[in-house]
């Protein structure tokens, strides 16, 4: 297998993983901090990533798989370190309602895309325009949270993470019940198939 410089990219995003984790435990002062600057480097490796595959023509069947998994892996471990050390002011159960959507979504989704691909259908089940602002939401909702301390003094930087957080959520929902209502002809074939 050659590793190309988005492959490499993508590859970094799932190695700051482990990072992630230390720092965000650590009981330093600076971990808020530190975490936010890893999330943004991952974030920026995945933008660039793209940007360089396609620039360049570098794309390749392993970056195209690589690529998704990465940005769930991150945004998965995220959820759940912020479940786990809620920065709000808000019941944990609050925080655990959209993180479960999140991650619950993204496992659905991509079962079902790697299965209409199998029977070659997979076009059906391509990104969204809702998929996409779901993406923006989350990315600047989650590094919000993360960081956590007020900004100039009174900008409450977490609470306004959480409420696009839900917003994220609720995009979510919105985009899953698209994409299961583009594959809901196959499904049905299928069902009725077995």
């Amino acid at each position: 297998m050659h590793l190309n410089i988005p492959t490499i990219l993508t590859l970094s995003r799932i190695a700051i993983i482990p990072f992630f984790v230390l720092f965000y435990y650590l009981p330093i002062k600076e971990s808020n901090l530190i975490c936010t600057v890893l999330f943004v480097v991952a974030g920026i490796t995945d933008w660039l990533d793209g940007f360089i595959a396609r620039r360049f023509n570098m794309m390749s069947r392993f970056g195209a798989f690589l690529d998704p998994v990465a940005d769930k892996l991150t945004v998965a471990v995220v959820l759940i370190l912020l479940v786990d050390r809620n920065p709000t002011p808000y019941p944990d159960l609050l925080m655990a309602i959209p993180a479960a959507i999140i991650i619950g979504r993204e496992i659905t989704i991509s079962a079902l895309r790697e299965w209409m691909a199998e029977i070659g259908e997979g076009t059906k089940v391509a990104v969204s325009w809702v998929g996409k602002v779901k993406t923006a939401a989350q990315l600047v909702a989650l590094p919000m949270m993360i960081y956590r301390e007020p900004l100039f003094g009174n900008i409450p930087v977490a609470e306004i993470g959480f409420y696009l957080l839900y917003l994220s959520a609720a995009l979510t929902l919105w985009s899953m019940y698209t994409y299961l209502k583009c594959a809901w002809p196959a499904l049905k074939r299928s069902a009725n198939d077995s």
